[in-house]
């Protein structure tokens, strides 16, 4: 079995090579790029399931490197920065990164985050890439609407029978309220139960995901996400 491959981007050599040990340590394989230029050439070359990318980088910064990745690829971005303004997650999330994690981090803490948006995305990608319309979406847990279904198990979401292309966290937002139809849900509940403790106050970044979402849905079906105003979201359905 191929080993999954992580592209490291850090202008801190020595933080690079310490990222890289602890995942070797995992069995994973790495590769590092110190500028946002060579990142993009390692990105191509390299082909790597996953990256790590810094957002302080010389030339060509990671926001920068993010956005031209997003115009071919869905290829999972985790952003590492020591800005841990709401500001800068939010940019880093609104451009098309799938995570954000402020320096100084822990070791254990970013080999547990790259294996779950790993395991995620494989998910999604074994079960799309077999795609069939009449079963695929109909296999494990799922909800289901008019033209719509949004599958938690594959990580697979089809709309008027075709696969639509989303990170993660915007289809288990997506499930997570369809799956609760016409339940009002504050910004503050959906960042505990989908992003968790370190993300309480940080409001913007549901708005960013909603946003994200209803660009990719359209409003003609007899369900929508609705917002409540002053309080926050709901999954309506007429």
């Amino acid at each position: 079995m191929d080993k999954e491959k992580i592209l490291i981007v850090d202008d801190d050599e020595n933080i690079a090579e310490l990222i890289s040990l602890y995942l070797n340590k995992e069995c994973y394989e790495t590769q590092i790029a110190t500028d946002g230029a060579s990142a993009l050439e390692a990105f191509v070359e390299f082909m790597p399931n996953l990256i790590l990318l810094d957002v302080m980088l010389p030339g060509m910064d990671g926001y920068q490197v993010c956005t031209e990745i997003r115009k071919q690829s869905n290829v999972p971005i985790i952003m590492l920065s020591a800005k841990g303004e709401v500001f800068d997650k939010v940019l880093g999330l609104k451009i098309g990164a799938d995570d954000y994690i402020v320096k100084p981090f822990d070791s254990n803490e970013l080999v547990a985050r790259v294996g779950a948006l790993l395991r995620r995305c494989n998910s999604r990608t074994d079960n799309s890439q077999n795609y069939n319309p009449t079963n695929a979406d109909h296999i494990g847990t799922y909800v289901e609407y008019d033209n719509l279904v949004v599958n938690i198990s594959n990580y697979t979401v089809t709309l008027e029978g075709k696969n639509l292309e989303m990170p993660p966290k915007e289809l288990e937002l997506l499930y997570f309220l369809a799956s609760r139809p016409n339940q009002v849900f504050t910004r503050e509940q959906l960042l505990d139960k989908l992003w968790g403790y370190e993300y309480v106050g940080d409001t913007r970044t549901v708005d960013v995901h909603i946003k994200r979402l209803r660009e990719k849905l359209t409003d003609k079906y007899n369900w929508s996400i609705f917002t409540v105003w002053g309080i926050g979201y709901k999954f309506e359905v007429k």
